[in-house]
């Protein structure tokens, strides 16, 4: 297949290192959630940040103390288990040396995680010499499946979503790219299995990113 690309953005989790057990991690923060006394609709269904901050606004309506209490401690919760991951992760064998592979071809690269910048280093402590932008959770203030997340990495890469790709394991990946017509091209090293991942809008779907290889990227410069 052959792609007309000047830039791939990467999932982090999932995607170029195992992922988080996100599961376990949102129990945690539900727990403490219902502990601060917030109703369960406040945060049903929404993802792990968005559970901080919507239940932190419902308190806010109570008490700014209580608020503040709620939120820094929620986000000392997941720093604490993104940390602790991290210090026992390693990236997938060979990504380092695929990242550097799509330099040589001209492609530019971004990462874009939902993910904390230290965690992400403490995985992957050379990342920066290997991809050209990457914006982490506190790196911005808009989290994927919001646009603006993706787009700020284009932005620094000086690209745009037609001229690029973003390769994630997940559901939401492949959702907010199809919200800005980009290639997507799903893993199945992480939390999606290929049915989810074509449901999401995946345009294609690989075993494992290193896949990319066999794709025809061609590069506009």
């Amino acid at each position: 297949m052959k792609l007309t690309l000047d830039a791939i953005l990467f999932d982090f989790d999932g995607t170029l290192a195992p992922n988080l057990d996100l599961p376990d991690m949102r129990r945690q923060i539900i727990a403490l959630t219902k502990q601060h006394r917030v109703p369960e609709h406040y945060f049903d269904g929404r993802y792990i940040v968005e559970v901080i901050d919507a239940a932190a606004e419902f308190l806010r309506g109570k008490s700014d103390s209580s608020a503040s209490t709620y939120y820094e401690a929620a986000h000392a919760l997941i720093l604490d288990i993104e940390l602790n991951a991290a210090a026992r992760t390693d990236p997938f064998p060979g990504v380092a040396e695929m990242l550097t592979s799509l330099h040589t071809k001209g492609i530019k690269t971004g990462i874009v995680t939902r993910n904390c910048r230290a965690a992400v280093l403490t995985v992957f402590p050379d990342l920066l010499e290997h991809v050209d932008a990457l914006h982490a959770r506190d790196d911005t203030d808009f989290l994927k499946p919001d646009k603006r997340h993706i787009l700020t990495n284009l932005t620094c890469l000086k690209s745009a979503p037609d001229r690029a790709a973003i390769v994630g394991d997940g559901a939401l990946d492949m959702h907010v790219g199809r919200t800005l017509d980009m290639t997507c091209i799903g893993v199945l090293t992480g939390s999606a299995d290929r049915e989810t991942l074509v449901a999401a809008g995946a345009d294609i779907v690989l075993e494992r990113c290193l896949d990319l290889a066999e794709l025809d990227l061609f590069s506009l410069g």
